[in-house]
């Protein structure tokens, strides 16, 4: 076996700020595949979302070390990469040892208990999307999802491309009554109960993976970093007006611009001409990031995100739009990669679809800063003496005051509010 060892190390990468582990959801290429440096290799579960894996390696996959479903630490080598006449024959026995035990006969089922034959049935869904001899294409927020859920993926219909199943089939599947007992009667632990007063009963229920991680990593955030708040009233009603002209455009027929693409495109100048907001702290000094990869905060069922579009400072208006609806979705869809997930340098986080007026955010680190903007407000202001009716968003700049100073937050901040007063700049 001494031939293994001269195969480059694959290592469970940290992909996002205090990720301590990973599951491996699925592997797309199997022992012996070759792969190229930068090929996604497999979909990873972290806490907060299943992230596609680029390898950095090239090569030939001569050992897979981690199977799906398992969760190592970050560091650990999930696999190994070298020539080809290093490939590890007994990885095909062991898959195919895994594969008599899933399509073993129905009556060796029947004969178990009902908890037994459910807990194989979600295992088997879970950990290679396969029923016996029927192939089931499931996306891997889907396959997380029937997890938790308890159900079981080949009794659902598919209505993404070739029949796969979405996050939308998941959660819109209503089990058999028969099922659905079954379901509870494994699944479900009871809420534990904690009397706070004796004539009330409050429910206390266990926190998710992310929810936890949202938790570790805000209270870091609040507790190491010195946060301070700069807000300013932006005019928007050019900008919202500009807005209306791209949109009736042939050039951007379909793509409808959001109000979020303008704010994202007016950061870009400002982070170049103010690069401590584009840059992190750490113990060895203040790291200036050569690329600005700008986060965005989407909210899900299970907590938020801050996946991020890369290399913003060479997108168009356009191409912004594009990137934002296409993390967007990916993002549900749990496909975005470890540079989107792990890689950003700063974020806007826009809460005006709720109707809020204003908000400070919190500082995704290592960031060190992040913009929040409200609902931009019909308000009255005087214009050259005259009062005119405008559209008004207040926007709020997080800093980390270790790095930038309150000085230069109000002249970031400024410059942002100025680009998006002459918005046709952002057309360039």
């Amino acid at each position: 076996m001494g031939f293994v060892l001269m195969s480059d190390e694959l290592k469970m990468p940290q992909m996002g700020y205090d990720m301590k582990e990973g599951t491996i959801v699925r592997w797309l290429f199997e022992t012996g595949s070759h792969v190229d440096k930068n090929e996604v290799v497999a979909e990873i579960e972290t806490d907060k979302a299943v992230v596609e894996f680029q390898t950095y390696l090239e090569g030939f996959i001569t050992q897979i070390l981690v199977k799906e479903g398992e969760t190592v630490p970050v560091g650990e080598v999930i696999a190994l990469v070298g020539s080809k006449d290093e490939i590890v024959e007994t990885e095909s026995e062991i898959v195919e040892e895994e594969v008599q035990i899933i399509t073993q006969e129905p009556e060796s089922l029947e004969t178990e208990p009902v908890e037994t034959a459910i807990s194989t049935s979600n295992e088997i869904a879970d950990s290679n999307s396969t029923i016996g001899n029927v192939s089931v294409k499931a996306s891997p927020v889907a396959r997380k999802l029937a997890r938790e859920k308890g159900y079981d993926l080949s009794k659902i219909t598919g209505t993404g491309p070739a029949g796969r199943i979405t996050r939308e089939d998941v959660e819109s599947y209503v089990p058999s009554e028969t099922e659905g007992q079954s379901i509870i009667s494994v699944n479900e632990a009871p809420t534990e109960t904690v009397e706070s007063d004796a004539s009330i009963n409050d429910q206390s229920s266990t926190l998710t993976k992310m929810r936890q991680q949202i938790a570790r990593v805000t209270v870091k955030s609040k507790t190491e970093i010195p946060h301070f708040y700069i807000s300013v009233d932006v005019d928007m009603t050019k900008a919202i007006e500009m807005r209306k002209q791209v949109n009736k455009s042939q050039e951007y027929d379909g793509l409808e611009v959001s109000i979020n693409d303008l704010i994202l495109k007016a950061c870009v100048n400002p982070l170049i001409k103010y690069p401590k907001f584009n840059s992190s702290f750490s113990d060895k000094g203040i790291v200036t990031h050569s690329k600005i990869n700008i986060g965005i905060a989407i909210s899900q069922e299970a907590g938020l995100m801050v996946p991020a579009i890369m290399d913003v400072q060479n997108k168009s208006l356009k191409e912004i739009c594009i990137a934002s609806k296409d993390l967007a979705r990916r993002s549900n869809e749990g496909t975005i990669t470890t540079e989107e997930y792990a890689r950003g340098t700063f974020a806007v986080s826009n809460l005006g679809m709720f109707n809020v007026k204003s908000f400070v955010g919190i500082i995704y680190p290592p960031q060190s800063a992040m913009l929040a903007v409200g609902s931009a407000t019909q308000q009255a202001i005087a214009v050259e003496g005259n009062v005119v009716i405008a559209e008004i968003m207040t926007a709020t700049i997080s800093g980390d005051h270790r790095v930038v100073d309150g000085a230069e937050a109000a002249l970031f901040i400024n410059e942002v509010k100025t680009i998006l007063e002459n918005p046709y700049q952002l057309l360039i």
